[in-house]
């Protein structure tokens, strides 16, 4: 079996090559995810009882 260089092989071949080499995320999203600042107001948090 020779080996041929990526670059001259059938564009069907290096789309196997490329699927094979690919890794599976599991459902995971590969999105970079971002953690909220804290210092950020949110509406939704429940707030503090004020004592007085």
């Amino acid at each position: 079996m020779k080996l041929v260089p990526l670059s001259k092989q059938s564009k069907k071949e290096q789309k196997k090559h490329h699927a094979r080499s690919r890794r599976d995320w599991n459902g995971l999203k590969p999105t970079t995810r971002v953690v909220k600042s804290k210092k950020v107001y949110d509406r939704k948090k429940l707030q503090k009882p004020d004592y007085e």
